[in-house]
């Protein structure tokens, strides 16, 4: 499980312009990594909204924004076009990414017991160093503690 302190696990995935993105190709620059279980559900939804009204001010942090679940290109690029997310998103079909992360997890709900997506943001800094993991993230006002926290990692 990556935590606090850990290097960022490196990744290659496709992202939703068709792109292959590697987290190494933000060196030099802090990302939010975060995510989330399905696009166009709710709480899915209101996360990438939050992300998006507030990614001017990330991109005056020097940071970028990259969204990873386990939904298609096509998914992706839907689901950015409706709601307008000025940030990439990423597809891990397979979900590796989501197991190199410790984000692919036993889930519970109405008595039902599946594998899914645990909501988790981790904050990583300009060396690739994890600085901040939020585990079963509450959509509602993410981004701005996310946003506050990476201003508290200044020099």
């Amino acid at each position: 499980m990556v935590s606090d302190g850990d290097q960022a696990p490196e990744f290659t995935l496709q992202a939703d312009d068709g792109r292959e993105i590697s987290l190494s190709d933000y060196r030099g620059k802090k990302v939010v990594l975060y995510f989330y279980p399905k696009d166009g559900t709710p709480g899915c939804t209101r996360e990438a909204i939050e992300f998006r009204d507030m990614a001017k001010e990330f991109e005056k942090e020097d940071a970028v924004i990259l969204g990873v679940s386990k939904d298609s290109v096509q998914s992706h690029q839907k689901f950015k076009r409706k709601h307008e997310l000025p940030f990439t998103l990423l597809s891990d079909p397979e979900g590796k990414v989501l197991e190199l992360y410790g984000v692919w997890k036993k889930k519970s709900l109405y008595g039902r017991t599946f594998m899914g997506t645990e909501r988790t943001t981790f904050l990583i800094d300009e060396k690739g160093i994890v600085k901040k993991v939020y585990r079963k993230v509450k959509a509602r006002g993410h981004a701005r503690v996310c946003l506050l926290d990476f201003k508290g990692l200044k020099k």
